[in-house]
């Protein structure tokens, strides 16, 4: 009998040269676990990988073990930017060391592809917790982030609140996308989440942010009835806004809320949040999720206020300087 360090380890697979078939389970089990953990249907968004498959079209890797695949990632590149846009190890096979190989093997390819200069992931289904060295860690920054949620009849319970400016109140609408793409770069001008996330440091990049939240599946399925902004009935202009999606027929995930610096603290944002809450449960939602960086106490102070509680948490990486 050999001994468990003899064990074959798994081997690396680029994804172009995989097809649908062999994916196909390891999809169909991540599609149960995003709604085991989060309430999030990700059948959409597994079906547009397959379409992908299907072409040979998908960048990223896969491990396979004993003829299975067990864990793919794949990624998309923008300029000089590389985005991890899935991770997922299987529930039997998600030990340390093999999420550390898959992870590692997708951040190398995207180093060597020119022009390449900065790599973003947000592992949510990672499930150990980087125990061994993480890939290339000499370029690596860290932020840690919370899946929060509430249930329906907390946010039921919530009381209005005045705000600190007269504002009006207005659901969402195509017109508003590039002014809230400027407030967008002001609420978060030297900002934590600009470290995670470099569309927020300037207009083009925030307008295609929101364009991501608005026209793909990604974060569900953008709702514009329970999407909201506020104007300063003084100046006219966008002062804050609470966007959201729908990530099951009945679960709601808010996935920007920012108000204007100068006006954080007034009650505007918890208002924003509040009547957002209250529209997706309008729409049929049991519960509600959103993230929100650990080291961001005033917002999750925020969020708790709103009825929020963690839920569980992963790891936001970038790396940069390579």
């Amino acid at each position: 009998m050999a001994a468990l360090s003899d064990a074959p380890l798994p081997e690396i697979l680029e994804l172009p040269n995989l097809g649908v078939a062999d994916l196909d389970p390891l999809l169909d089990e991540e599609i149960k676990v995003w709604e085991q953990r989060f309430s999030w249907n990700f059948r959409p968004s597994a079906e547009l990988l397959r379409r992908f498959l299907h072409m040979h079209s998908l960048s990223g890797y896969a491990l396979r073990w004993n003829r299975q695949v067990i864990g793919y990632a794949y990624h998309v590149c923008e300029g000089r930017k590389g985005l991890i846009g899935d991770f997922y190890v299987r529930v039997e096979h998600a030990r340390s060391s093999n999420e550390t190989m898959l992870l590692g093997a997708v951040v190398q390819g995207l180093m060597l592809t020119p022009g390449i200069r900065r790599i973003e992931s947000q592992l949510m289904l990672l499930q150990g917790r980087l125990q061994q060295a993480a890939p290339f860690s000499r370029y690596l920054t860290r932020h840690d982030r919370y899946f929060m949620d509430v249930d329906r009849e907390s946010v039921l319970k919530l009381p209005a609140r005045s705000t600190n400016i007269r504002a009006t109140f207005l659901w969402w609408a195509e017109r508003f996308q590039e002014e809230t793409a400027r407030l967008v770069v002001a609420a978060y001008k030297g900002h934590v989440d600009s470290e995670i996330n470099d569309q927020y440091r300037s207009v083009p990049g925030a307008r295609h942010f929101l364009t991501n939240i608005v026209r793909f599946p990604g974060c569900g399925q953008f709702a514009p009835g329970a999407s909201i902004v506020a104007k300063d009935e003084h100046s006219g202009r966008i002062c804050g806004v609470c966007l959201a999606s729908l990530v099951s027929p009945k679960s709601g995930h808010v996935t920007q809320l920012c108000v204007l610096p100068g006006l954080r603290g007034g009650s505007l944002g918890y208002e924003l949040l509040r009547r957002c809450l209250v529209r997706l449960t309008e729409l049929g939602c049991e519960s509600i999720s959103l993230t929100v960086t650990c080291s961001n106490r005033d917002a999750i102070r925020l969020y708790e206020a709103a009825g929020f509680r963690t839920h569980a948490s992963f790891p936001a990486l970038v790396w940069e300087g390579f």
